[in-house]
């Protein structure tokens, strides 16, 4: 790792790249100010990215719903990150899905996890093989997430930490487009800060076969829910 005359660590990995265009630039004009509640036609709009995006896939069984948790008051270490993932062919299993959550919060019950770790284990892994590779890596490289890229997959990571970071905490802007390098190939990433719900969405690139993946805090099942069944009615 070389450094810039600034004296910060430049990043010599492209793993990952904002404001790709994506799927959604052939729907809209601008999907940047599309779903902006200014936006003339907004709620059409957002429909339409649901149905593109999401029902789509789930009608083809190629829709996973990712449902994150663990961080909370501030907290982004990669270990306290929890997960569950389900496999969606219809709306009656989101349902599903958002009512085990409800029950086991009303339980008092521990929230659905699955064993795999989103964050903690893949870092590990890379910081290994970087290493094994003959890369010297600082404490601060490893365990400050800004870091990451400095080494192979640690942008992928830092992308995909950013993005269950906002959608824990919020995030100002409404939309936002990805390309990033994942384990199964090159992947968009579309994500929504809006009213009616926050998510990201992780998809193969136009023409491609593969899984899309719905992201969303615990906390916006319900809103995402009614999102679907409003824009799988229109």
């Amino acid at each position: 790792m070389t450094t810039t005359r600034a004296g910060t660590p430049e990043m010599p990995y492209t793993e990952a790249k904002e404001h790709v265009p994506g799927r959604l630039h052939a729907i809209f004009i601008d999907p940047y100010s599309a779903f902006e509640n200014a936006a003339t036609e907004r709620l059409l709009h957002l429909r339409v990215a649901t149905q593109a995006l999401v029902l789509a896939p789930m009608r083809d069984a190629r829709l996973v719903l990712r449902v994150i948790h663990g961080w909370a008051n501030g907290s982004f270490e990669p270990s306290e990150l929890c997960h569950s993932d389900h496999r969606l062919g219809s709306l009656a299993e989101f349902c599903r899905v958002a009512d085990d959550y409800q029950n086991a919060f009303e339980n008092l019950k521990p929230l659905p996890r699955d064993a795999a770790s989103l964050l903690a284990e893949p870092l590990e892994r890379a910081i290994a093989a970087a290493e094994a590779n003959g890369q010297a890596l600082e404490e601060e490289t490893c365990t400050i997430p800004a870091r990451w890229p400095a080494f192979p997959q640690g942008l992928t990571l830092y992308t995909f930490f950013k993005v269950y970071h906002r959608l824990t905490y919020g995030e100002d802007d409404t939309y936002r487009s990805v390309l990033c390098q994942t384990a199964d190939g090159p992947r968009e990433i579309h994500e929504f800060h809006l009213e009616e719900g926050e998510c990201a969405v992780v998809a193969p690139r136009e023409g491609e076969i593969g899984d899309s993946v719905l992201i969303l805090h615990e906390s916006q099942l319900r809103p995402i829910l009614r999102l679907m069944e409003e824009s799988q009615g229109s």
